[in-house]
């Protein structure tokens, strides 16, 4: 099975019965294309930039020719980083419920478009019967397989992030160095994110987006080959083009995989 994939043990090892993926191309036994489960919500505008994302990547001639997806947004999942950092409220209960909902809708693949739910990875997909696809591990793929030579990386997400070292536990066995903002600008990036007029209470324009970029910026200057979207609002303020290296987006990387697995059509890579 493939290594983005939950390989079907638990922490603890006994298997999980996934539903098995009975055909190479993605579909199954009847030559239909898999239905995606997004567990979404986290926060809402990234879970429907995931789907967009899906819809965007696809090779289609109509609507027939995309992958069938449900999305199951509760943005009432307790805050990740709050629960890593503050011993908050554990968001894993409320994810198993809504894993439990999407395969009672017929998902058949399930992804998590939030980077920093992916500290409670272990926890999550133990709880699911399907293929889970892990967006950080699509993340290094992709970038392997259209830039071998990089070996830094700067990490723009969420503080939560950062002290979990959920990207660095992904990224650093395959030989990466993780570059992360220095303290000042890590509470410029929470501001962006979190903050009054910040992304997550939909402003995609004006201060967070440069503040955003500004920071991105000092860790090129440290000497960042490529930068990361860790947390899954960066893309929403910043993207392909806007530096002068390559910009790194799980979410991106995590919906073309989806896609794969689905057994729908993948658009080329963009250059």
């Amino acid at each position: 099975m493939p290594s983005f994939l939950n390989d079907g043990k638990t922490p603890s090892g006994p298997r999980i019965r996934h539903k098995p993926l009975a055909c190479g191309n993605g579909r199954d036994y009847h030559g239909r294309m898999k239905t995606l489960g997004i567990l979404g919500g986290m926060g809402p505008e990234a879970s429907v930039r995931f789907l967009e994302l899906v819809i965007r990547n696809t090779e289609a001639a109509g609507d027939r020719d995309h992958i069938p997806a449900v999305l199951y947004s509760r943005p009432q999942v307790p805050d990740r980083t709050a629960a890593i950092l503050r011993d908050g409220e554990s968001p894993v209960p409320w994810l198993a419920e809504g894993i439990a909902a999407l395969e009672a809708a017929g998902a058949d693949i399930l992804v998590m478009p939030c980077v920093t739910a992916h500290h409670f990875w272990p926890q999550v997909a133990a709880r699911a019967r399907r293929p889970f696809v892990n967006i950080l591990e699509e993340a290094l793929r992709e970038l392997r397989e259209i830039r071998p030579e990089i070996r830094t990386v700067g990490l723009l997400a969420t503080t939560g992030t950062l002290m979990s070292r959920v990207v660095h536990a992904v990224f650093e066995p395959a030989g990466m160095k993780i570059l992360t903002p220095s303290n000042e600008d890590q509470e410029l990036v929470m501001t962006a994110v979190f903050g009054k007029d910040g992304i997550k209470a939909g402003s995609i324009e004006g201060r967070p987006c440069d503040i955003i970029r500004a920071v991105a910026g000092r860790l090129i200057e440290a000497g960042a080959e490529a930068v990361m979207a860790g947390c899954t609002e960066i893309p929403l303020v910043l993207r392909d083009g806007d530096l002068s290296v390559p910009f790194v987006e799980p979410m991106r990387a995590g919906a073309r995989a989806c896609i794969r697995e689905a057994g729908g059509r993948l658009k080329p890579r963009s250059p």
